[in-house]
């Protein structure tokens, strides 16, 4: 992480030396890092209470949708697209914070290498800084994670014996509001009089040092709340994501609370510092989106309603019209694909009879023709096919084989039915035109 802990670093020390002072220097870097990402945030605050909104419209399509996984799923991905909502834009933009707070604990954490910028080498064994720590008589008693903090605290102490050994090395105090920020808080500090000493000012301070972790996870908790208001949905109930959001309220606060409590108390003032500016921007961002966006949605659905009025009516006459067998209005409702495509057939009809006209010849005959529908009764409709005498049915060369008496049987039993089936067939193609003729005009 050095690639990014390095710039904060360094923002971080040209804020201690404009400020001369370690709390408001962390302070700062929070607000400039709350501005930093406000554009991103702003963005994810507008699709998170976009969504919010969309709740209503996401139960009809889990009550009509709801057995089929797959069709819910494709309906409410369509549902976002119109609506121009990336449901995982607001995760996205709430992770950026984290790297940044590895980076500063980085800085906080190697206040001589990252924030300062000096070698390395001049701390490893043989350094120059290393060598004057041990003749200085220097012995580290904090984790050795923070070893960094505690020798810039005794480089500060001692500066007359470190000036001048590294032209990046410089004095640091990490005092805010008497307080040490460079140490971690500590539960033993209450009962072991032992290490800490009888209860005095310098005990206090320490002791103070465990209000940061409670105040950080307090303000998180209050940070949830307030980020996690939403506007209320169209029927008047709660968002049903904010049941969701109670175990988030719970979990972020706790999480906040164990690592401001092993981390050094600047990582604390940073989430504190954090946690005020992001619920001053969240009530801001409320106020400005919460009644724009809500009278957006409120058009949208009123004109979604007046479509749906519409459809409800236009199907509600096709039914009257049906029960009274009255015909139904042409459909213009049509692609213009389809429209062109019928226009095309239009024209290639029109210049097929012109050029029968011109050459003289007759329109042929189209037995499946009924007014202007080419196929009204089938493309292989055949007004013959049942007037076929046996005869005609069955090849001459066979009929003269066949004995008379069997022919006269075969002949008997074809032509006696054929009257009535044929009229049979020809009632039952009617009543089928009939009911094609209606579908198409529904």
């Amino acid at each position: 992480m050095d690639f990014i802990a390095k710039p904060f670093g360094m923002l971080l020390m040209w804020l201690y030396e404009v400020t001369a002072n370690y709390g408001i220097a962390v302070i700062l870097f929070a607000l400039i890092v709350k501005l930093i990402l406000m554009p991103f945030q702003m963005k994810s605050k507008k699709s998170m209470m976009r969504t919010s909104l969309l709740q209503e419209r996401m139960k009809e399509i889990e009550k009509k949708h709801g057995a089929n996984k797959q069709k819910y799923n494709e309906e409410v991905q369509k549902l976002y697209q119109e609506e121009g909502i990336s449901p995982m834009s607001g995760c996205i933009w709430s992770l950026i914070p984290f790297p940044i707070l590895i980076a500063l604990y980085q800085a906080i954490r190697y206040p001589l290498t990252t924030m300062m910028g000096v070698a390395k080498d001049l701390l490893a064994e043989g350094g120059a800084i290393a060598a004057k720590l041990t003749e200085t008589g220097f012995v580290s008693t904090m984790n050795q994670a923070y070893i960094q903090i505690e020798q810039s605290q005794w480089i500060t102490r001692h500066w007359e014996a470190f000036e001048g050994l590294s032209d990046k090395l410089q004095q640091l105090d990490y005092s805010f509001l008497g307080l040490d920020l460079g140490m971690q808080p500590k539960l033993a500090v209450l009962w072991d009089a032992e290490t800490y000493g009888a209860w005095g000012p310098e005990r206090i301070a320490i002791a103070a040092l465990l209000l940061i972790p409670v105040l950080a996870a307090v303000l998180t908790w209050l940070q949830s709340k307030v980020s996690s208001a939403k506007p209320k949905v169209a029927d008047g109930e709660e968002d049903p994501t904010a049941k969701t959001m109670g175990t988030m309220n719970i979990v972020m606060p706790l999480i906040t609370l164990y690592f401001a409590y092993i981390m050094p108390a600047a990582l604390g003032v940073y989430w504190i510092a954090g946690s005020v500016f992001a619920i001053v921007q969240d009530l801001f961002l409320n106020k400005v989106y919460g009644k724009k966006i809500e009278a957006e949605f409120a058009a949208k659905n009123a004109e979604r309603i007046k479509k749906k009025a519409e459809i409800d009516a236009k199907r509600a006459e096709a039914e009257k019209r049906r029960a009274e067998n009255a015909p139904a209005e042409k459909n213009t409702n049509t692609s213009k694909k389809k429209s062109s495509r019928a226009e095309r057939e239009q024209q290639r009809e029109k210049a097929q009879e012109y050029e029968r006209k011109k050459a003289g010849e007759e329109p042929a005959y189209e037995p499946s023709r009924v007014g202007d529908r080419k196929y009204a009764r089938g493309r292989a409709y055949d007004p013959d096919r049942y007037t076929k005498s046996a005869e005609e049915a069955v090849p001459a060369e066979e009929t003269e084989e066949l004995l008379p008496e069997v022919a006269e049987v075969v002949t008997e039993e074809v032509e006696e039915p054929v009257e009535e089936t044929v009229e049979e067939e020809i009632l039952e193609e009617e009543e089928a035109c009939d009911e094609e003729e209606e579908t198409e005009a529904e």
